[in-house]
């Protein structure tokens, strides 16, 4: 972490990648002079006192270097930082090229100093020349800023010295989205192309039985096999491929546990797993963020609503807000029909009391619960009687949304998320012989 020479010396404001940057050069005696010079002090007395000026010999190298004449001290320097990218995803590294110029002959050294949710490459943190590569990584989603870098700069004898501070380029960080393979249908499928089946027939690949042809059908699709059998021209019918609606629900109004894996964080990956899942089966998918400074995205399609989602994720904050509600957002955020899959640790009740209101209202409701941490208690019977107390309310509370029809799937935020979350048979139109 930054030192407490921060605090006495110049702070840049944050930097805009790319744009260089005037450092005003504040010089000072460095700690090698301040050394010298009590060493050359303690000479000087040790021989008065001992009355042996052998001991002024030990004093004669520091003052000549005290006393060397130097040459004129820029006053100021340009900074230029270039970030190699402005948009990661979690533990990806980030090269920053940094650029001194102006600082003539002196000695230029340059160390970072990452905030929190940010991590130096080893052996990337430091640099003793005015041009030179840096790296770091992210660790945590959001967006931040990833620290600070220390610009110090010394003359030929290392007597003097100026050190300056600058914040390193905001970096957006999304999270990283969980293992997910499996979209079915969770609710009704609308009215458009997609790569479910449905039960009505239509131009699908998926095979739906045998039926008399009929004027209008292709030629291609008659099943002349079946044609010879019955004497009358058979044709095979299809299951039409239909896309639906999926509206994912994630609680950020409370977190608990480990800075990193916490159930906020097990929330968005998870979230973004499946929504990139479900974008990849040509799905309508919408986002809605629940407490905090959270918001919600109108159902999309493709890698711009993908994009779309990790940007409002970015931005999100952790806490409760008054007014966040599902039931009060706009139609356009929970279409009719739509499949709402929540992502919540299940600790606020508000949450809670918005899960049973969109099941009565006839929503299909799936809630991956992220809790991986029980609650800390003091040791001895009474710790042990109140996690019982705990682990009991938790059964009862998910006995009570199963009671309502709402399937609850535990997740621990590492293995691969499973969405099988209660998948339908469907049964596309035809009869099979």
């Amino acid at each position: 972490m930054v030192t407490e020479q921060a605090d006495q010396v110049p702070l840049r404001a944050p930097t805009t990648a790319g744009r260089p940057m005037n450092l005003k050069l504040d010089w000072r005696v460095s700690s090698h002079a301040r050394r010298l010079l009590y060493l050359a002090l303690a000479s000087l007395a040790l021989a008065v006192v001992t009355r042996r000026p052998e001991f002024v010999a030990l004093a004669a190298p520091a003052l000549a270097l005290l006393s060397a004449r130097r040459p004129s001290r820029p006053q100021s320097a340009q900074l230029e930082l270039r970030p190699s990218a402005s948009r990661v995803f979690e533990g990806e590294q980030i090269a920053l090229d940094v650029t001194v110029i102006g600082q003539g002959d002196h000695e230029v050294e340059l160390l970072l100093h990452p905030s929190v949710g940010a991590r130096v490459v080893r052996g990337g943190d430091r640099a003793a020349f005015g041009t030179a590569t840096l790296a770091y990584e992210l660790t945590l989603w959001g967006r931040r800023s990833p620290g600070m870098l220390e610009v110090a700069l010394w003359d030929r004898y290392r007597m003097f010295e100026c050190r300056n501070f600058a914040r390193l380029p905001e970096v957006v960080c999304f999270p990283v989205p969980a293992q997910h393979r499996r979209a079915v249908v969770l609710g009704r499928t609308a009215n458009r192309s997609g790569d479910h089946p449905a039960r009505s027939s239509g131009e699908g690949a998926e095979f739906a039985g045998v039926r008399e042809y009929v004027a209008g059908d292709r030629q291609r699709s008659i099943n002349w096999a079946a044609t010879t059998r019955r004497g009358r021209l058979q044709v095979n019918s299809f299951g039409a491929e239909r896309s639906q609606d999926v509206v994912l629900l994630v609680d950020i109004t409370s977190d608990a546990g480990e800075l990193g894996s916490t159930p906020v964080d097990h929330a968005l990956r998870g979230a973004l797993g499946v929504g990139r899942t479900y974008l990849e089966a040509r799905d309508r998918v919408g986002l809605v963020l629940v407490g905090g400074w959270g918001g919600w995205l109108a159902p999309g399609l493709g890698r711009r609503q993908l994009f779309r989602m990790m940007e409002a994720m970015a931005d999100s904050r952790v806490g409760w807000a008054a007014g966040k509600e599902v039931s009060r957002l706009p139609r356009a955020a929970l279409p009719p029909g739509a499949s709402v899959i929540a992502f919540s640790p299940l600790l606020e009740m508000t949450f809670v009391e918005t899960l049973r209101d969109l099941r009565q209202r006839s929503f299909s409701v799936i809630v991956v619960d992220v809790l991986n941490v029980e609650p800390t208690v003091a040791r001895g019977k009474i710790g042990r009687l109140a996690k019982r107390v705990w682990r009991i309310e938790r059964q009862a509370l998910m006995f009570s949304l199963r009671e309502l029809g709402i399937t609850v799937v535990g997740w621990d935020g590492k293995d691969e998320l499973s969405v099988p979350l209660r998948p339908r048979s469907r049964t596309v139109a035809g009869s099979r012989r």
